[in-house]
């Protein structure tokens, strides 16, 4: 097994000092597209990101998702693996056209059966299901039909929905709508750097009002169906800091902090957009139609956070983040766990926030496999350095309820294919054997000493 090393000479970063409560939820993530492989199996559709992958030059190794971690067919050795780390939760995302392969009309019960053995694998391991609704693969027959630009595409969302509460509802422990809406509406449909690859800022933001009104209804029909999982968002935030102190470049600041952070928490919370940056769009605005804003600010259940970095803007010149004197994962994103407390106390501050989990946070490094180990001593400082990060804003008021890394193993990481690793886990692709990093052995360490210093069982129909 992969967590059968010795760990006689692991590195042990410095521990948290920060003692979490009882209850407080441990996890690892993934996404379906990065890790399931199987594109066309067993009757999957196309996905925006199937299609995406083919565009010459779109991914940085010309690499895909066909095989990614080929987690379809390994399904049962990777959940001993999630178990094997100790962890209370796992999230995961739902390829929605492996399910429904033209987002609509016909379901596809292979691609049910998947997921039924995922959530029922899981909850016979003692580990509970976080399901995700869209991390990003959209159907293509649905992009063809217009994708998040069209309206009809938020009624099939929340037909969707309900199909997979249907199916896997009564096992869940919870159901997030959307992982990260600003990477699809910004990286997809504004930069085109991301599927679809659309280049129209005013596309963007109506995709962007189009996925918040999605998960609002969608919340909205899942309660009327009973649902008995909690219900969520998952966001991208980061402080956004001004690289000087001169007023064009704290204007700048805002304008992005309105464009990141306050386009999708004041609609979620406070029912209406930011001023400034309605007037900053003008005609690029999106069309809402009378009850949309009511919807988006449908109450939640939680809110899920994902960080990874702080954003310093200028208004003359992008941020040398080289230049900062901080260290840099292989993402060139600054090492800055102290923005993640800042973020959590603003937001706090400013939102009347429903408790709050870190839904994604971790690094990528270039690691190396060296006789069967992955010393990687700067993830596993990231890992350890943002867990206090966590704890200290829980110290100060924060309704924290958990945390998870990013990423359970290495994986397809988008646009720039296989060339970036993010997972606690090694994957070797070309053989498809996992190894565990050190990483992965101090984080199972951690947990285990967690629970050493609050003794006392979780009730197993205890929720996240």
């Amino acid at each position: 097994m992969p967590f059968s090393l010795p760990i006689h000479d692991l590195y042990q970063p410095a521990e948290p000092g920060h003692r979490f409560p009882p209850g407080f939820v441990w996890g690892v993530a993934t996404s379906a597209f990065q890790i399931e492989g199987a594109a066309t199996a067993d009757g999957k559709g196309e996905s925006i990101w199937d299609r995406f992958c083919r565009q010459p030059g779109a991914i940085a190794d010309g690499s895909n998702g066909d095989v990614a971690c080929d987690h379809l067919r390994r399904l049962d050795d990777d959940l001993d693996m999630v178990a094997d780390l100790g962890v209370d939760a796992y999230r995961f995302s739902v390829s929605w056209p492996r399910v429904r392969p033209l987002g609509q009309g016909a379901w596809n019960e292979a691609g049910l059966a998947f997921y039924e053995r995922l959530v029922d694998g899981l909850l016979a391991r003692g580990v509970q299901p976080c399901l995700t609704l869209n991390h990003w693969d959209l159907p293509q027959a649905l992009q063809d039909r217009g994708g998040w630009a069209s309206r009809d595409t938020v009624q099939h969302f929340v037909d969707y929905a309900l199909g997979m509460h249907r199916r896997l509802g009564d096992r869940v422990a919870a159901i997030t709508t959307h992982n990260e809406p600003w990477v699809v509406a910004k990286l997809g449909h504004e930069d085109g750097i991301f599927a679809p690859g659309l280049r129209s800022r005013a596309t963007a933001m109506q995709v962007a009002h189009h996925l918040l009104v999605s998960h609002g209804l969608a919340l909205q029909a899942l309660r009327a169906d009973g649902c008995r999982a909690k219900l969520g968002i998952v966001l991208n935030l980061s402080p956004v800091q001004p690289a000087t102190d001169s007023a064009a470049d704290q204007a700048r600041a805002r304008l992005e902090d309105g464009l990141l952070l306050r386009w999708y928490m004041d609609p979620l919370f406070h029912r209406s957009y930011p001023l400034d940056v309605l007037q900053h769009l003008g005609p690029d605005a999106p069309r809402v139609q009378p009850g949309d804003m009511a919807a988006i600010a449908t109450p939640m259940d939680f809110l899920g956070i994902n960080y990874y970095s702080r954003a310093v803007v200028s208004a003359d010149a992008p941020f040398d983040v080289q230049r900062s004197g901080l260290p840099l994962t292989d993402m060139g994103w600054e090492v800055y766990p102290e923005g993640l407390t800042d973020l959590l106390l603003r937001v706090h501050r400013d939102y009347p926030l429903p408790p709050v989990y870190v839904t994604e946070n971790g690094g990528a490094f270039a690691d190396t496999l060296v006789a069967g180990r992955v010393h990687d001593r700067d993830r596993a400082d990231y890992i350890a350095s943002h867990i206090a990060a966590v704890g200290a804003a829980l110290g100060q008021g924060v309704p924290m309820a958990g945390y998870m890394v990013w990423s359970l193993m290495d994986n397809f990481e988008w646009a720039s294919g296989y060339a970036k690793r993010f997972g606690i886990v090694h994957v070797d692709y070309a053989t498809q054997r996992r190894t565990a990093k050190d990483s992965a052995l101090w984080y199972r360490r951690f947990l285990q000493r967690q629970r050493a210093q609050q003794p006392g069982p979780v009730l197993a129909g205890d929720r996240v």
